[in-house]
């Protein structure tokens, strides 16, 4: 196999990105009611194409994306990024994309100046928890019961991982 393209998200490909994200959609991951149309853009204000990354397929299609933001706007947690969302389309999914989005994350991230990154993630979804923890990634916190979802209560799990100093 090889490695998979992994580029910066334009604004065309808005449409797509949002497909896969509708297409994913699972109580497993989602803390949101699944999407219904009207749809609403992929990208507006909040969700810009340059906070995430793209994994494209070897015929040049969207495959899967990776969110990649600040925390908050404070300067003293600027050093700090978080995972903000992780997708692979059902059909690209066993070519390690997730794994190769999350190692694309971490060069951006040091990039970018940061020296942690984190993200959040539901306590029962044990495959993507399985993943982030064989990326060096440990639970930092858990808040128990901080969803409702599917007629139960499921823990939010906090994790984190330090990154590499930037190279010069």
């Amino acid at each position: 196999m090889t490695a998979p393209h992994i580029r910066p998200a334009r604004p065309e490909d808005g449409d797509a990105l949002a497909r896969i994200d509708r297409d994913t959609w699972s109580p497993l991951h989602a803390v949101t009611p699944r999407p219904q149309p009207p749809y609403d853009p992929f990208f507006d204000s909040g969700h810009r194409p340059e906070d995430f990354l793209l994994a494209e397929a070897e015929d040049g299609r969207p495959a899967g994306y990776i969110r990649l933001v600040p925390p908050t706007r404070l300067a003293c947690n600027r050093h700090v990024r978080q995972i903000q969302g992780l997708a692979v389309a059902d059909w690209a999914r066993g070519r390690g994309l997730a794994r190769a989005l999350l190692r694309a994350a971490f060069d951006e991230a040091v990039r970018q100046g940061a020296t942690r990154i984190t993200l959040r993630v539901l306590g029962h979804n044990k495959p993507a928890r399985t993943l982030y923890a064989s990326e060096g990634f440990v639970v930092e916190g858990v808040l128990p019961g901080e969803f409702h979802l599917d007629g139960r209560y499921v823990d939010d799990v906090l994790m984190g991982r330090n990154l590499p100093a930037p190279r010069d």
